[in-house]
């Protein structure tokens, strides 16, 4: 509910309840909500410019937005071959107000237009609520600004059958062992393939989902280990180790069969769509690919006619607990020399609050970049994970360079196309 309609009926409330304890909250919370800084009145026209086919969640909030500015004009442009052209846009007569962009552009010089065009969102007098976002993915450059704030953030996990946990009498796993326990107690009850996942292509495999947050966790409080990932250099491929380790203890446990998982096609439509039989308790996939769930309701034959609840949790590759890999997935900046540049900030500041954020999030059924997950139950679990297992790649400095180079072995050792000394030995040379 926005700040306008909660106006309307609190003095109703109060008239009737008077200065109630709950009218007092209503109250304070209205009192708190986003208040327009600039005339009201004003005509203008913001475009917001990405890479999605469409954005219905962002045009929610330019709906909501209009409430308070109903002269103000809000687009989304989609920008076909984005990654690539929103430099030149950038640079051309009809450069967008608001952009997506992305921390991994950082320090790259076919991206330097997509940073050098940002504002710095983290000057005081923008009054940005970033504290109402999770510090560790919120990104700075060297020299202190912030080009850009996340709006979804993403990680990897599994989405799992909650009703046949319950039919069973099984928990969800939270460590290692539990989870090759639960896989032998489903299989017991007759279920064929207790955990699957997409392992077609190295990039979105069920190796890298599944080992890539463990990965993290033996290396994130290592600067040297890091420094020598990022540079390629061969002899970190034994910080691998445990990792492809991992890998192999995860299939020689028979937590999954690759055959039965070589029939999913790809990491989105086909395994939500595979999940949806109904007959898998656990799928191994990305927050991106959960998205996509809720629109598929309708599509899975099966699921329609034996409905289920299933959420979204961690994957644990430890027996300490499994560890949240997070990490922002679509950012937004500002581009510094926009012809109305107020009124684009004042967009971003009312949209850069945790309720807002999240209902945008909750529409596109993405991870919100907040501190509250609750709004969404989906990833309800990711927030009871501790602090000390939150991990983010871009805070303690791993580079998309880097990863490509783990994805490559953690694949290879995982379809047994390389032996774990193979690929610690290939490290740095792997093509990207």
């Amino acid at each position: 509910m926005s700040v306008k309609k909660t106006g309307g009926i609190l003095p109703v409330m109060l008239m009737i309840a008077g200065l109630t304890a709950c009218g007092s909250k209503e109250q304070e919370t209205a009192e708190a909500g986003f208040k327009p800084a600039l005339d009201t009145s004003i005509s203008c026209h913001i475009n917001v410019a990405g890479g999605y086919d469409n954005f219905e969640a962002l045009e929610a909030e330019f709906d909501r937005f209009n409430e308070y500015y109903p002269n103000v004009e809000l687009m989304f442009t989609k920008i076909d071959d984005y990654n690539n052209m929103i430099g030149t846009v950038l640079n051309g007569n009809d450069a967008p107000d608001i952009y997506v962009n992305y921390s991994w552009m950082y320090g790259r010089e076919q991206y330097k237009e997509s940073i050098a065009h940002a504002e710095d969102l983290s000057d005081p007098a923008l009054k940005l609520d970033l504290n109402c976002i999770r510090s560790n993915i919120i990104l700075n450059t060297e020299d202190g600004k912030l080009p850009m704030v996340p709006v979804f953030s993403n990680t990897y996990g599994m989405l799992v059958n909650n009703s046949l946990f319950e039919k069973e009498g099984l928990n969800v796993p939270t460590t290692y062992q539990e989870l090759v326990t639960v896989c032998d107690e489903f299989r017991k009850k007759g279920y064929e393939n207790p955990m699957m996942g997409f392992c077609k292509e190295e990039t979105t495999s069920l190796f890298i989902l599944s080992v890539y947050p463990f990965f993290c966790s033996t290396v994130a409080s290592d600067a040297e280990a890091v420094k020598k990932l990022n540079a390629l250099d061969p002899s970190a491929g034994e910080y691998m180790r445990p990792a492809l380790e991992k890998v192999v203890q995860f299939l020689n446990d028979g937590c999954v069969d690759m055959e039965a998982c070589a029939d999913i096609e790809n990491n989105y439509d086909a395994v939500i769509l595979r999940f949806f039989e109904g007959d898998v308790p656990m799928m191994a996939c990305s927050g991106d690919t959960v998205s996509g769930t809720a629109k598929r309701e309708s599509r899975s034959e099966a699921f329609i006619a034996s409905p289920f609840k299933y959420s979204f949790v961690p994957i644990p590759m430890s027996d300490e607990g499994a560890s949240f890999l997070d990490m922002p997935n679509l950012q937004f900046s500002v581009n510094k020399d926009s012809e109305n540049l107020n009124m684009a900030n004042e967009f971003m500041r009312f949209l850069v609050t945790s309720e807002e954020l999240s209902n945008m999030a909750q529409k596109k059924g993405l991870m919100s970049p907040t501190k509250d997950l609750s709004f969404n139950s989906m990833y309800a679990a990711f927030e009871a994970v501790p602090e000390s297992r939150i991990l983010s790649p871009e805070e303690f400095g791993l580079t998309d360079d880097a990863v490509k180079q783990l994805r490559r072995a953690v694949y290879g050792v995982g379809t047994g196309t390389m032996t774990i000394d193979e690929a610690i030995a290939g490290y740095g040379s792997f093509e990207q």
